[in-house]
């Protein structure tokens, strides 16, 4: 899992854009994930249509943004056979820190799907 350069220049403008508006909301929600032992691996997942990934956190209309964006964990990913059982170990070495980094999972139609780990602003 690392940050792909495609998602860069492709995505992480559009993708930026919307996470400072809602960076505060989604920290807020990993802190409660992690405080109620759902998981200690809250995912969120960036899509520009609805994915049955997750659950819906917060919709694009309702906030004037470009992604809608779900709300899940990865013993979902591993159950919807998105992160295969034989790469738990991986994906936990991979994953930040999540008081300081966000982990989207970006999702643009059929053909392009990451993880990407973004930090939160700073106070």
């Amino acid at each position: 899992m690392q940050n792909d350069p495609e998602l860069n220049g492709k995505y992480l403008g559009t993708i930026s854009k919307d996470f400072v508006v809602v960076a505060e909301t989604l920290r807020e929600a990993s802190y409660q994930v992690r405080k109620r032992h759902i998981s200690k691996y809250p995912i969120f997942v960036f899509a520009r249509t609805e994915v049955p990934i997750g659950s819906l956190f917060l919709a694009k209309e309702e906030l004037a943004l470009e992604w809608n964006i779900n709300a899940s964990y990865l013993e979902d990913f591993i159950k919807h056979r998105l992160v295969d059982a034989e790469r738990i170990e991986d994906f936990v070495a991979a994953y930040k820190d999540p008081d300081e980094f966000c982990c989207l999972f970006v999702v643009d139609g059929e053909n392009f799907t990451n993880f990407v780990f973004i930090p939160y602003p700073e106070d």
